[in-house]
């Protein structure tokens, strides 16, 4: 009976084995998933160039274009509405807070060194770009990790044709 017993609880304890291993692999496809949305968003907010701005001879991106092409491309990788809250057939479950979207532009000093003590986030940039922080949360298969919230960082400079 004690042998019964304790085949009993292994296989209770590698189940729970199995389910961590399998939270975890999906919260690491998860996140990527996520970045890689991200990237394709600020890459995406960065091509909007100022053709006013063009026809002075001054590289600069527009501001306003780029924050909305950022939100269609987010929203469209990541399926979400227009309040960024996850569509039904969305990979993820609860919505996405843009906590940072900086347009650094002409007005700096290039190579510019980006800093933001908040979401210690560094990056150098050669030329205009755009920077984007946004705040996910996992949603958690198992319940046998703890919750996870992510801060993913994205930055993308405006593509020099030279």
């Amino acid at each position: 009976m004690y042998k019964f017993v304790l085949y009993l609880l292994l296989i209770v304890f590698f189940m729970s084995l199995f389910a961590l291993q399998i939270d975890e692999e999906v919260s690491m496809n998860t996140l990527f998933r996520v970045k890689h949305g991200l990237n394709r968003a600020v890459h995406a907010a960065a091509q909007q160039i100022d053709t006013q701005k063009l026809a002075q001879g001054i590289t600069s991106i527009d501001s306003q274009s780029a924050e909305e092409e950022a939100y269609i491309y987010l929203q469209s990788n990541l399926q979400l509405d227009l309040n960024n809250i996850p569509l039904d057939d969305s990979f993820l479950e609860s919505p996405v807070e843009v906590v940072v979207f900086e347009v650094i532009n002409e007005n700096r000093v290039f190579p510019y060194e980006y800093v933001n003590g908040d979401y210690d986030y560094r990056v150098t940039l050669q030329r205009p770009g755009v920077v984007m922080i946004i705040r996910v949360e996992y949603p958690r298969m198992y319940q046998m990790i703890g919750p996870i919230t992510w801060f993913i960082k994205g930055t993308a400079e405006l593509y020099d044709a030279s």
